[in-house]
């Protein structure tokens, strides 16, 4: 049996496959077809050589929902909404998009005003109706929706999420009329409140859907005219993996399916490695993904973003800035260097991809300074010219007056400063000391930047994992199945009974238990977890509070809640509670792939060299040894400066650094 996990990025589509019997990993990276994803995923599959009969499961990280929103070339939408609200998704929330200009236009809404119709029907907050939907209105609508060629349709009816019953029956009308539009209900999507939250999460889904369809269609076709007849699975922002087709109708779900699988695997091999207390830092060609783990356990959260979109589904807590091996050095309005948010990306990349490229990246200032080696292909593909790299950056340099190489460490350290900084968000902006964690970075540029990001941070240890340029695509195939259940039902925690409370989470949990039956799972396989969104009364917003299924004391559930607020803000406060929405997270119980422990009797540091290069330091240069990390000793320490390179990524180890391979395949960097 074969099992396959595939990350699609910005630059790089990343394979990993995991032999069930042998309990052997093969690793492969491929550069993506950002055009067609799935011809660099079927490239890919061709150059592991994968016999199409033992593929059991594949399992799929993919950015076509993200990048069809951020590039706004989705379908043609339209919005259902009660009468009186066009304008939710025009006005949102009035925030000032830009801080320092009072004057800078407010982003623009996913669908225009003009295709927005009223619809004559009102549900009051308790669910009850106060006017009816007025059927004869919505089939005028739909005649108009046809003649307008429009693709998808949204409908987002206040307080549906209490009452759907309105919703639906649009959407029956609307699908008699148009059975070939994809039709999406705020209900279905997101029953929670607060309407332009809702309202937006639901046109989202509703504007990448035909695309993802498309999309997932097209490659379950070739990969069944290869051979391949394994289920296709996509991994969900929430940290779960779902079947394609349940994807295909709920598309918002995949948003950020990449870095959420990153963060799994972050877990899992933080818990073999025994280090348990971690900051993420996921470094791709494009963008960076950061993340805090506690214990073992990440945080989620209901507040993410596409673009300028609000996006309220459930997700794990990732922070992303604008920052990758792709990332453009430039000189910036005012006059000040910055690098990033604009990437060079798979085409043409970074000047040393010989592309076409001609702008300086962070992965030409590695290749000049000697961090970056150019005897062996990038992703086995890309051969990186030098030559390149240095017209690009010396073109920047002669503005400043600097040598190339001093050029080349000012990007890379601007770089780490803007990298520490979206840490500081995760960590210090909430009040928790990044430096009692260890740095965890993958993606095929965080080995490269760690022990200078962990420098810049004060942080004294540096947890490499094993195929830190795949690791994300390894998460895919430890993630389980995972689906998450809410219900908006606003009261006072003073006047709830534990009984109620027990009566409206179980209701929440056999949802669960039959979407994870129709998935295959038996009880035994079955996993949930309940927690609450609370609030003291007046208040804006919530906070998280898990909850035991069979909770038996209110008073508990208020004494949680204000710990928990306690250690957010400082302190808690005498006021009234309120209990605001029901979640409970079903998952599905999957095999995942063992990681063997490393033993290497009679390895030497001797056995492990495959060279030395020049690497700069500090405008000092250095003559390093560079090793194979395949064939290092381990648990002996190797005292930088050294480069230690293996397929898919580079781990650079400072001077004043050490690294130590452990028995769990990690390298270990400490500041001495």
């Amino acid at each position: 049996m074969l099992w396959l996990g595939v990350d699609v990025g910005g630059t790089f589509t990343d394979l990993v496959l995991f032999d069930v019997a042998a309990g052997k990993l093969q690793v492969l990276k491929t550069p993506s077809t950002p055009r067609n994803q799935s011809e660099g995923i079927l490239t890919g599959i061709a150059r592991l050589g994968i016999e199409p009969g033992r593929l059991t499961r594949m399992v799929h990280g993919t950015t076509v929902a993200t990048n069809t929103a951020l590039e706004r070339d989705g379908a043609r939408l339209s919005v259902l909404t009660t009468a009186g609200h066009k304008d939710v998704l025009v006005v949102g929330r009035g925030n000032r998009v830009v801080m320092y200009n009072i004057k800078a236009p407010p982003p623009l809404p996913l669908v225009p005003r003009s295709r927005c119709y009223e619809v004559r029907e009102r549900m009051r907050v308790d669910g009850s109706v106060l006017t009816p939907l007025d059927d004869a209105e919505v089939d005028a609508i739909a005649e108009q929706l046809a003649a307008d060629g429009v693709e998808a349709v949204a409908i987002c009816f206040l307080h549906s999420y209490i009452n759907p019953e309105h919703e639906e029956r649009c959407a029956k009308r609307i699908l008699n009329r148009l059975p070939a539009i994809t039709v999406t209900t705020s209900a279905e999507v997101l029953p929670e409140f607060r309407e332009y939250e809702r309202f937006s999460t639901t046109a989202l889904n509703a504007y990448v859907a035909p695309r993802m369809r498309l999309y997932l269609g097209d490659l379950r076709k070739k990969l069944s005219a290869a051979g391949l007849s394994a289920p296709l699975a996509i991994m969900t922002s929430n940290g779960g993996s779902l079947p394609s087709t349940r994807v295909e109708a709920m598309p918002v779900l995949s948003m950020l399916s990449g870095p959420a699988a990153g963060v799994i695997a972050a877990s899992y091999v933080g818990a073999a490695a025994n280090y348990p207390e971690l900051i993420t830092c996921d470094m791709g060609g494009t963008s960076t993904d950061v993340c805090l783990v506690r214990g073992g356990e990440y945080g989620m959260t209901t507040e993410g973003r596409v673009g300028t979109f609000p996006l309220k589904i459930r997700q794990i807590d990732i922070h992303s800035i604008g920052v990758g091996g792709g990332s453009i050095a430039a000189f910036a309005s005012g006059g000040f260097l910055s690098v990033g948010p604009r990437s060079a990306g798979a085409l043409p990349g970074p000047a040393c991809y010989s592309r076409g490229g001609k702008e300086p990246t962070i992965t030409d200032a590695n290749v000049i300074l000697g961090r970056l080696g150019t005897d062996r292909p990038l992703g086995g593909e890309i051969a990186l010219d030098r030559t390149k790299a240095l017209e690009a950056v010396a073109t920047l340099a002669a503005r400043l007056n600097l040598t190339t190489a001093k050029m080349a460490e000012g990007i890379l350290r601007i770089a780490a400063v803007s990298l520490a900084g979206a840490i500081k968000e995760v960590s210090v902006m909430r009040g928790i000391d990044h430096r009692d964690f260890a740095l965890l970075p993958f993606g095929g540029a965080g080995p490269l930047h760690a022990a200078a990001i962990a420098e810049e941070l004060g942080m004294r240890t540096v947890v490499v994992p094993p195929f830190p340029g795949n690791f994300s695509a390894l998460g895919l195939l430890i993630a389980d199945v995972r689906r998450d259940f809410v219900r908006t039902r606003v009261s006072t925690a003073a006047n709830t009974s534990a009984a109620s409370l027990r009566a409206t989470l179980g209701g929440l949990v056999r949802d669960g238990e039959a979407e994870l039956v129709l998935a295959g799972f038996a009880p035994e396989r079955q996993r949930f977890a309940a927690s609450l969104d609370m609030r003291y009364a007046g208040q804006s917003f919530e906070l998280s509070v898990p909850v035991a299924l069979d909770l038996d004391s209110i008073e508990a559930v208020q004494r949680a809640f204000n710990e928990i607020y306690a250690t957010r803000y400082g302190a808690a406060t005498d006021r009234m509670i309120e209990i605001v929405s029901y979640r409970v997270a079903a998952w599905g119980l999957s095999d995942k792939p063992a990681l063997p422990s490393i033993d290497r009797p009679g390895n030497t540091f001797d056995a492990a060299v495959s060279g030395t290069r020049s690497v700069i330091f500090d405008g000092t240069a250095f003559q390093v040894t560079v090793f194979e990390r395949d064939r290092l000793p381990v648990q002996q320490p190797l005292a930088g400066p050294a480069l230690i390179e293996e397929d898919g990524s580079t781990t650079v180890v400072p001077p004043h650094w050490t690294a130590e391979l452990d028995r769990a395949g990690c390298l270990l960097l400490r500041r001495s």
